[in-house]
């Protein structure tokens, strides 16, 4: 019997049986596992976050995944070419007949590795030009405020501290994060990000320097200054930027992108500020050579005077030649007077010598004439002006007459139309309120129908009565009447004063009384007589 022919008998398998078989064999025999290998297949994270590539090395290669939640944790990303140590759990994938490993932690496959991944990353980013000394700043002789962004509990901050208290005091804002492990590369990007969103006026002073700094370490530990993200918000950077990550040896892509590199923390405080001692020594210095400075050249301008003083002549030889002048002019100036005074004289002379009265009379006959040229030509003006007037208001006139006669009876046809809608008007009000009334008065009608349906008056209409006490309560019971008590029966015709018979007791069958209450009393059933006996 063959091997074929002794499986006959064994029961089959459906395709969902054997893979879920063959995933708990693998998941149970291997569970999690430690791969080294090189990505390959890398485009990016999935549209749904997920990540999916292949880890292969010379001869083989197995299928790898990222979910998105293990994918956001992750210190590095997966990128093309990168050799990795993955950590995660071996497993298999029914819908493709395939084996997988679910990667839940990944790492660069030692120093080389990291090394590779720098430089990669360095070119990728000094193609785009993040590096160029050109869009570097100047840092600030003596800045005012100095922002800090390193971890608040480490040795950094403190050394940054006492040198710049030992140079020279600055204002120093601190913005605490992490300089290793996870997150701490968006913690430190988003503290450069948010000194530079500060506003220049505010109740937060904004810096004008920043200092970015951490202790040395390996390149594991400072690889959170590596990263792309932090590379980006230090080019970004609108206030300068110090680098002082590590020690003197360390080189991160951070020094690239920032406007200064030091060599530690210690070397970006004395970048960052003068000492104070020197600048007073040199203020001294040129306190001292401005002094000598203004003395030299006071001596050069009054050495300049004397000698000028020297050169001038006296002041009697200066205005000797003016003095001479002015006795000439004053000499001349009597026979002046009097040639001027003629000169003026005979002017007037001929001047008085043209007034005559027959001259005056000529001028005053030439005006009057002139007078009465223009009252005439004004007296024509005016009639001509006023026929002219009179005939442009007898055309107003008429035409006054025309729009008045046409108004009128646009007027008359307004009010015809107006009648003719307010008397429609009034025949829908009349018809509507003859409707409402017809309305209201049905109404009314069947709430008195309503009323006398609920009253207590057709009760007692029935032959009911209403008794009450002396203070008016509406009484329910016999056993609510005291011996001798003044009662009021209500009848449907009237109402009847009574008093309550205090020998005889109330009987077993009696009526209950009507209420006076809107609610209508209903009558108790008649008693049947003692010697009837019952057909039940």
């Amino acid at each position: 019997m063959t091997a074929i022919e002794a499986l006959k008998n064994a029961p089959a398998f459906t395709v969902s049986e054997l893979s879920s078989a063959l995933k708990r064999t693998v998941e149970d025999a291997y569970g999690h596992v430690r791969v080294r290998g090189e990505i390959s297949g890398f485009r990016g994270p999935h549209s749904s976050g997920h990540c999916y590539f292949a880890l292969k090395d010379e001869t083989a290669k197995i299928e790898a995944v990222i979910w998105k939640t293990a994918h956001a944790r992750m210190r590095f990303k997966p990128q093309e070419g990168l050799e990795v140590i993955a950590t995660g759990k071996l497993t298999t994938y029914p819908g493709s007949s395939k084996y997988q490993i679910v990667i839940e932690a990944i790492e660069p496959a030692g120093i080389g590795a990291l090394m590779a991944l720098m430089e990669e990353r360095k070119r990728k980013l000094g193609a785009e030009g993040l590096f160029d000394e050109a869009r570097k700043q100047l840092l600030p002789w003596l800045p005012e405020v100095i922002g800090v962004v390193t971890s608040p509990t480490g040795a950094v901050i403190r050394d940054i501290l006492h040198r710049l208290q030992d140079r020279f005091p600055r204002r120093v804002l601190v913005w605490p994060v992490r300089v290793q492990g996870e997150g701490s590369a968006e913690q430190i990007a988003s503290a450069i990000r948010g000194f530079n969103a500060l506003p220049q006026v505010g109740r937060v002073p904004r810096p004008d320097l920043l200092i970015v700094a951490r202790g040395g370490g390996s390149l594991e530990d400072l690889w959170s200054f590596n990263e792309e993200i932090v590379v980006r918000a230090a080019a970004e950077s609108m206030i300068p930027l110090i680098s002082a990550v590590g020690h003197e040896t360390d080189i991160t892509l951070i020094d690239f992108a920032a406007d200064k590199r030091a060599p530690t923390p210690t070397a970006a405080a004395e970048m960052a500020v003068p000492v104070r001692s020197e600048l007073f020594i040199e203020v001294d210095g040129l306190a001292r050579r401005r002094l000598l400075c203004w003395q030299r050249a006071h001596e050069a301008r009054r050495n300049e005077l004397r000698a000028a003083a020297r050169a001038l002549p006296a002041a009697g030889e200066l205005l000797a030649i003016p003095r001479q002048r002015l006795d000439s002019v004053t000499a001349s100036l009597p026979r002046a007077l009097k040639a001027n005074t003629h000169a003026h004289f005979r002017r007037f002379a001929a001047a008085s010598a043209r007034l005559t009265v027959r001259v005056l009379r000529g001028q005053l006959t030439q005006a009057r004439h002139r007078l009465i040229v223009a009252g005439e030509r004004m007296t024509h003006s005016g009639r001509a002006l006023l026929a002219k007037r009179w005939d442009r208001f007898a055309g107003l006139s008429i035409r006054l007459k025309a729009s008045k006669l046409s108004n009128a009876q646009a007027q008359r046809q307004n009010i015809a139309r107006d009648r003719e809608r307010v008397m429609r008007l009034a025949e829908r009000a009349r018809r509507a309120l003859l409707t409402a009334t017809q309305r209201l008065q049905a109404r009314v009608a069947n709430n008195g129908q309503l009323l006398g349906a609920l009253s207590y008056r057709a009760v007692l209409a029935r032959g009911f009565a209403l008794v009450r006490d002396e203070r008016g309560h509406a009484i329910h019971t016999a056993a609510g009447v005291g011996p001798s008590s003044r009662l009021d029966l209500e009848f449907s015709d009237g109402r009847v004063a009574a008093t309550s018979d205090a020998n005889r007791p109330p009987a077993k069958g009696a009526t209950k009384v009507v209420s006076s209450e809107p609610k209508a009393a209903v009558p108790k059933r008649a008693v049947k007589p003692a010697g009837q006996g019952s057909l039940f």
